[in-house]
């Protein structure tokens, strides 16, 4: 797998998946995921309001990971994840780590090659981006391991330079087992 790291607006990515840092409810919310929401168009709404309806009354688990159509934006698939919130005292590593292997483990079932992510809590949620990096990029790299080959890219697409740098110092570390390229 290659992981590619950048500074960019994840709505323009084109890759087969991007990843959504949603909050449970799936009905759209400010940063990443009021983006992802109006680039992608009303259809996605629609889309995260039929799972709500059918298979997620209660809303999207902290840690978990779901699929919807991507509509209007580049990429064919949004995984919506949603990160455990510090301020509501979810402080848990592995939380926040499963929102990366969730999401790869739904990338992989509906074979999209390529994924894009956030740094999923990395911002209202509380969580700095050094933790989110850390955990973010050994849960790709554990996860690698054990799908081999089932992913072909993992871009993190951050949104500013210091959520990038943090990132560029937790790859270091990601480099024996990762291939990793700033974009």
């Amino acid at each position: 797998m290659e992981l590619v790291l950048e500074r960019g607006d994840l709505t323009t990515v084109a890759s087969d998946a991007i990843v959504n840092a949603a909050n449970s409810s799936l009905l759209g919310g400010g940063g990443v995921d009021g983006a992802i929401h109006a680039a992608a168009g009303p259809r996605l709404l629609e889309a995260c309001r039929e799972l709500r309806r059918s298979t997620l009354p209660e809303g999207l688990p902290v840690g978990d990971a779901v699929a919807t159509p991507g509509f209007d934006l580049p990429a064919a698939w949004v995984i919506h994840t949603v990160g455990p919130n510090r301020h509501a005292g979810q402080t848990d590593p592995a939380l926040l780590a499963s929102c990366f292997s969730r999401s790869l483990d739904v990338a992989a079932d509906l074979r999209a090659r390529t994924v894009a992510f956030p740094a999923v809590g990395a911002g209202v949620y509380g969580w700095s981006p050094d933790d989110v990096a850390r955990e973010a990029l050994e849960a790709v790299r554990s996860w690698d391991d054990a799908n081999p080959a089932a992913i072909d890219e993992v871009r993190f697409v951050l949104f500013n330079e210091p959520v990038l740098s943090a990132f560029e110092r937790a790859s270091a570390d990601a480099r024996a087992s990762l291939s990793v390229r700033n974009s």
